[in-house]
C-alpha cells in the first residue's frame, strides 16, 4: 500500500490528506458539493478514498479540471460565473479569483450608480431586507450627551 500523505496541496490551498475525497475537495474557495461531486465521477474515483492515497497523476487530473472544467465534461449549470459581463462566456472560478471579481463586480456596479451600486457604497443592506428595525450591525449606536452638562 503506498504511503499517505498528510498534507496535500491543490489549487494554492493545503488540504489534509487523512480526509476523504468526497469532504477534502470542498474545503476549496469556489468548490461546492456538487462540482465535487462531478469531478469524482468524470475521473472515476472512489469518493470514500483519502486524498493523501491518490497518485501525482490523479492529483494532476484533478487540478487541470478545476482549471478548466468545461474541457473535461463538467456541466455548465455547475459553474459559478455564467455568462460572465466582459467576456460573455461561461466560467468557474476558485480560490481568491472569486474574491477579487466579487471585488471588481462592485467597483463596476458603484461606477454606474446603479442601486446595488449605491447601496454597496453607503454601507446599506443591498438585497431587499428593511431597514427600519435592524439595520444596526457594523454602526455605533448609544446615547450622546452634550459636553457641559452632567446626568442627574
Amino acid at each position: 500500500m503506498a504511503e499517505i500523505k498528510k498534507i496535500v496541496r491543490i489549487a494554492k490551498v493545503d488540504l489534509k490528506g487523512d480526509k476523504k475525497l468526497c469532504i477534502a475537495l470542498t474545503k476549496i474557495k469556489g468548490v461546492s458539493f456538487m462540482l465535487n461531486n462531478a469531478i469524482i465521477n468524470a475521473l472515476k474515483l472512489n469518493p470514500d478514498e483519502q486524498l493523501g492515497a491518490l497518485s501525482e497523476v490523479q492529483l494532476n487530473k484533478i487540478k487541470d479540471i478545476l482549471e478548466n472544467p468545461s474541457k473535461h465534461g463538467i456541466p455548465s449549470w455547475l459553474y459559478n460565473r455564467r455568462k460572465d459581463l466582459m467576456t460573455g462566456e461561461d466560467k468557474h472560478l476558485i480560490g481568491v479569483n472569486i474574491g477579487l471579481q466579487v471585488r471588481e463586480d462592485i467597483k463596476r456596479m458603484q461606477a454606474t450608480r446603479s442601486y446595488k451600486g449605491f447601496r454597496h457604497g453607503v454601507g446599506l443592506k443591498v438585497r431587499g431586507q428593511r431597514t427600519r428595525a435592524h439595520p444596526r450591525k457594523g454602526r455605533a449606536l448609544g446615547v450622546k450627551r452634550r459636553k457641559g452638562k452632567k446626568g442627574n
